[in-house]
């Protein structure tokens, strides 16, 4: 693949950990806004160079940072504002949609030790979610909110109030509008924990680990929705706007579209466990619609999945069968790779959606890395990076390096090609120096018509260090 070399721009410094980076055009502007939505709850917009708050909802937000037994005071932490979406129509009917963790809702989690599969263990490859009602970690809510022509913002309905079994896989970047549909994109994650304990992410009935298409044109005349973790639990009239577009999901950083004559391929990023980061992709789908998948789960049948997306997890890990791993304590780069769920696996191995590339946490080729986490995917249009124009671009956390070296993340990209083999990826070189710090590369963001690339950089792992954010344009 072709060597591509960037600059990065700063646009604005010292914000709080950003989520979310996406432009619209404000009510009687003429041009985009770039705005902001950090993970405390803040949402900033630039003009003229100069930073505005839009909203502030960090009373809102739970507390973020002491989250789960085991890792509480630690700092990370993946709840917060986690997605913020403009409607199509936002410069006449000024609407815009927020997913976020709620204030005072914490729970002591789904599990009160640590969870790891076991293949020589049944108990631990059939775990089931019990007594959720008081056994969870939070609830996130997704609500619309109006920009009023003379004030502040205001929250006008919540769609969906969804409880999580833990603090993690949560979704980042959730949020998105589709160009092909005009519908509100959700995407869940898994519920966290690691290897996805209930699985979830396969179950038809479960919200987690999906994503859901909500007509927000339909009213469903529910001002505040029951607390949910399941689709049957929903009110007929809120299951009547929901269609279900995949599952098999671990945690989504957010879906991108790129137009291509008169369709749209979908890009998909899903977060490895130990081994393997992934991005899909997909043009045609056949979404269900959630009264469906009720009405199955009713008459304990399974709802046609024909043409339904499913990305395989938590049987697979991208191209691989979903493991674990066992060091060896005689060469660490021969630590024995262990399947952790054989039978779905093989369950799932003819119905999931093969990866259109894949990068691995340990990788020695040249030209490649060893990535830690998928944090965006992003399709290019624009010419002014011509050697980027119709690729994908995505980010990846923190580059694995020698210790010792101060933390990087890493710009990469790929595109499509029709030969139906796993796609090469190529990384993506960049010019600024960082200094001695730590770069967390945390977010990706596009405008509207995708001819611009901005990239949200963090120097710390923890959300409770805060103001050490930085915003980059990506340009020639």
């Amino acid at each position: 693949m072709i060597k591509v070399k960037v600059s990065l721009r700063p646009i604005v410094s010292k914000v709080n950990l950003p989520t979310v980076l996406k432009t619209a055009i404000l009510p009687g502007d003429s041009k985009e806004t770039l705005f902001i939505a950090t993970q405390v709850g803040e949402i900033f917009y630039i003009r003229d160079g100069v930073v505005r708050t839009f909203l502030d909802i960090r009373p809102r937000i739970i507390k973020l940072g002491t989250s789960e037994p085991g890792v509480s005071g630690t700092g990370y932490d993946e709840r917060g504002l986690l997605g913020l979406a403009f409607h199509p129509d936002f410069y006449y009917n000024r609407l815009f949609y927020l997913h976020y963790s709620v204030a005072r809702t914490q729970g002591p989690g789904a599990l009160h030790e640590p969870f790891s599969p076991n293949p020589c263990d049944p108990k631990t490859l059939n775990l089931r979610w019990i007594n959720r009602e008081t056994q969870y970690d939070h609830i996130d809510s997704v609500e619309e909110w109006i920009l009023p022509s003379n004030g502040q913002p205001q929250s006008r309905r919540t769609l969906l109030n969804l409880r999580r079994p833990f603090f993690n896989h949560n979704g980042v970047n959730s949020l998105n509008f589709s160009p092909e549909t005009g519908k509100l994109i959700l995407t869940t994650g898994d519920g966290g924990a690691g290897y996805d304990p209930f699985n979830l992410s396969q179950n038809d009935i479960e919200i987690a680990g999906k994503i859901i298409e909500i007509d927000v044109g339909k009213n469903t005349f529910i001002q505040n929705p029951p607390v949910v973790t399941r689709f049957n639990e929903l009110p007929i009239s809120i299951q009547g706007t929901l269609t279900v577009i995949a599952k098999g999901v671990r945690n989504i950083p957010g879906i991108s579209f790129q137009r291509f004559y008169n369709q749209y391929i979908k890009y998909v990023g899903n977060v490895g466990q130990v081994l393997v980061e992934s991005i899909f992709s997909f043009v045609q789908n056949k979404p269900i619609p959630v009264t469906q998948l009720v009405q199955a789960f009713l008459m304990k049948s399974e709802a046609d999945q024909e043409g339904f997306i499913n990305f395989g997890w938590r049987g697979w890990e991208g191209a691989f069968p979903t493991s674990f791993i066992r060091g060896c304590s005689e060469n660490s780069a021969l630590d024995e790779k262990t399947i952790a769920f054989y039978d779905e696996a093989i369950k799932t191995s003819v119905r999931r959606l093969q990866p259109l590339t894949s990068y691995f946490h340990k990788d020695q080729r040249p030209d490649k890395f060893g990535g830690t986490a998928l944090t965006g995917v992003q399709a290019y249009m624009g010419n002014r990076i011509p050697a980027l124009t119709g690729s994908v671009v995505f980010t990846d956390l923190a580059r694995k390096e020698e210790s010792g070296s101060p933390v990087r993340g890493v710009l990469a990209y790929t595109r499509v090609s029709t030969d139906c083999k796993l796609n090469d990826f190529s990384v993506i070189e960049t010019d600024y120096n960082f200094g001695s710090g730590s770069a967390y590369y945390v977010s990706l963001g596009t405008n509207l018509d995708q001819t611009r690339l901005y990239l949200g950089v963090y120097g710390s792992m923890k959300v409770t260090d805060f103001n050490q954010g930085t915003v980059f344009e990506i340009i020639p």
